[in-house]
């Protein structure tokens, strides 16, 4: 990380919590992600965090000094339920995701921008591009904890926080379903040019993972690649709490 950015940030971390994030996120077939991702728009990460890892993840919602605001959905229209953006300098669990995913990832990012036609490429450091967002004003960081009781969803939306948008996320579910609650299934939809919107529901065990794209993907047709729009969101939760851990790669303006 270059140094006026790792002093911005106030960065810190555990020594010894991003290795066991690195293992874990190297041991993932990504083959068979960049595969899925290609297909659907999203893949699933299995087993990612563990019970204990998810326990005080969830209980820290309610510690507000490791936050840098409060978003009540319904105030914006946004749906129901809340949550929060974690402050700087990010919790070591949660730092040790962003940084290990991402290298991952660039590669389909930049693959997918030059099969759509979009001029942007994605260094292939994480702190550069964090950088390159801190100098354009995008300042505030983006991983979000986010709590929904019964009642609570979530429109479907796009995570677009300024001029620098890095196309793929994650969210990872804390929470056990069928246990902690019921419902609240993530939801998926993808419109396609000239054709009707097409929803996907992914499943989630605790402590798994599902990365998408926040904004465009590319299809293959018959006449070369085209842009497909993806929203997501969550269906209304039926009983019980449900806890999210969104990981965002490009910070907010």
């Amino acid at each position: 990380m270059r140094a006026e950015t790792q002093h911005r940030l106030g960065f810190a971390q555990s020594p010894t919590a991003e290795p066991v994030v690195a293992d874990r996120v190297a041991a993932v077939d990504w083959e068979r992600v960049a595969t899925d991702l290609d297909a659907g728009g999203h893949a699933v990460l299995r087993s990612m965090l563990s019970p204990e890892e998810c326990a005080p993840l969830t209980a820290g919602y309610e510690d507000d000094a490791q936050f840098r605001s409060r978003v009540v959905m319904a105030r914006h229209g946004f749906g129901r339920g809340e949550y929060k953006y974690f402050a700087y300098p990010l919790p070591a669990l949660i730092a040790g995701l962003r940084t290990a995913l991402y290298p991952r990832l660039v590669g389909i990012a930049n693959r997918w921008n030059e099969a759509m036609g979009i001029a942007v490429r994605y260094p292939d450091d994480h702190e550069e591009f964090l950088d390159r967002c801190h100098r354009a004003g995008q300042l505030r960081p983006t991983p979000l904890l986010l709590q929904y009781g019964e009642g609570d969803y979530n429109c479907l939306h796009q995570d677009i926080y300024g001029e620098h948008v890095f196309p793929l996320q994650a969210a990872f579910l804390l929470s056990k379903p069928a246990r902690d609650f019921t419902g609240g299934e993530f939801v998926l939809t993808e419109q396609r040019p000239r054709m009707q919107s097409r929803a996907t529901v992914v499943p989630l065990d605790q402590g798994s993972g599902v990365i998408f794209a926040v904004n465009n993907r590319p299809v293959q047709g018959s006449r070369g690649s085209y842009r497909v729009k993806l929203r997501h969101g969550v269906s209304p939760v039926r009983s019980g709490k449900r806890h999210v851990l969104g990981i965002i790669f490009h910070d907010a303006a």
